[in-house]
């Protein structure tokens, strides 16, 4: 099937290419419920080596500059109590950690985690976190932007392919808070 945003010919539902996810990734989309069927949970194939923006960009459709999004590990610090949340939002932004997420935390300080404690703590690779499939006690911190898009390009949960997934599933996932305004213009 094709995908519905980008240069991609071959886009599979995520329960057909389970093996292709990371194991929590997978877990995710296997145990999937909610008003979006998990057959709407799109997985297509990329180069890890084209990951680069530009070259992704150039290599997969210039609209997904405006239609994907990033997940990040944030660590947010209250009370001698560190705490590990995500944060989504639209790739075109950065994420406002030191006020909107810090706030919504309700954290005295908040900073991006360290690659050792993304990865370790989500069963991720870096370069393909994705808020699917995360740790169940997880704040998933949504930019309202990113969850109103028609279809969403997202991690998979490796460096090597990528989730289109429609936006309204974002505010669906476990733990998920929409928030204005967490994404800042970069």
């Amino acid at each position: 099937m094709r995908a519905p945003i980008g240069n991609f010919d071959d886009a599979v539902p995520a329960p057909q290419a389970l093996g292709q996810l990371c194991e929590p990734v997978a877990a995710a989309v296997r145990a999937w419920e909610g008003p979006v069927p998990a057959e709407q949970l799109l997985y297509v194939d990329t180069d890890p080596d084209k990951a680069d923006t530009a070259v992704f960009v150039e290599t997969y459709g210039p609209e997904l500059l405006e239609t994907s999004a990033n997940c990040v590990v944030v660590a947010a610090k209250q009370g001698g109590e560190r705490r590990l949340s995500a944060c989504v939002v639209p790739s075109g932004t950065r994420v406002d950690v030191n006020t909107t997420a810090r706030r919504q935390l309700d954290a005295r300080k908040a900073s991006f985690a360290p690659r050792d404690t993304a990865v370790g703590e989500t069963g991720m690779e870096f370069g393909g976190i994705t808020p699917i499939g995360l740790p169940a006690d997880w704040p998933v911190l949504v930019d309202e932007a990113a969850a109103a898009m028609p279809w969403v390009l997202i991690g998979s949960g490796r460096r090597r392919g990528k989730l289109i997934v429609p936006g309204k599933a974002l505010a669906t996932l476990p733990g998920a808070v929409l928030v204005e305004g967490l994404g800042q213009p970069a």
